[in-house]
């Protein structure tokens, strides 16, 4: 059935019927994921994942050695 059809039908429902497949559809939005689906990542699961590119500078000497190397432009 082709989604114009659904829709067509969906004209023919009563407003109590239609505040039923509303119900319906947007529950439907909240439901498990399935197993195959994308993975959602909570925000900590990202803590410490760059810890390997510090090298030991303190950030303030960093940002003062890009001022610098802005400045030192021609």
């Amino acid at each position: 059935m082709t989604f114009e059809a659904i829709a067509e039908e969906i004209r023919h429902l009563s407003i109590d019927e239609r505040k039923r497949l509303i119900t319906l559809l947007v529950d439907s939005f909240t439901e498990d994921i399935p197993s195959d689906a994308e993975q959602i990542y909570d925000i900590m699961d990202f803590a410490g994942i760059g810890r390997h590119l510090y090298d030991g500078t303190d950030a303030q000497d960093m940002v003062n050695e890009i001022r610098r190397e802005w400045d030192d432009r021609p």
